[in-house]
């Protein structure tokens, strides 16, 4: 449990200097711009017109519809989009050493 407790204070120090310096709405930025580059927004949206039609829109509620497609959006996410990510909350990191 401590453990636990520990790793959560850490993501919510981590977060909470992204948030102060920028850094989180420029890797929102980012993200938004690579998934749409590849494909992934489109991908998406017509994953959602396939439900609706499958399940009839009078049938499906806005929260149906994000738990159907919430995992098949975190998939379809390019490891190569995932990495980049990645890499920059660890320049960050690096930079902010004093975390």
């Amino acid at each position: 449990i401590f453990k636990m407790n520990k790793d959560a204070q850490m993501r919510a120090t981590i977060n909470q200097k992204l948030i102060e310096t920028g850094e989180r709405e420029r890797l929102k930025e980012l993200l938004r711009a690579k998934l749409i580059e590849c494909g992934w927004k489109d991908q998406l949206k017509a994953h959602c017109k396939d439900v609706i039609k499958e399940k009839g829109l009078e049938h499906v509620t806005v929260d149906d519809l994000v738990a159907e497609i919430t995992p098949k959006g975190r998939a379809l996410v390019p490891d190569s989009v995932k990495k980049e990510l990645l890499q920059r909350i660890r320049t960050f990191l690096a930079q902010h050493a004093s975390l």
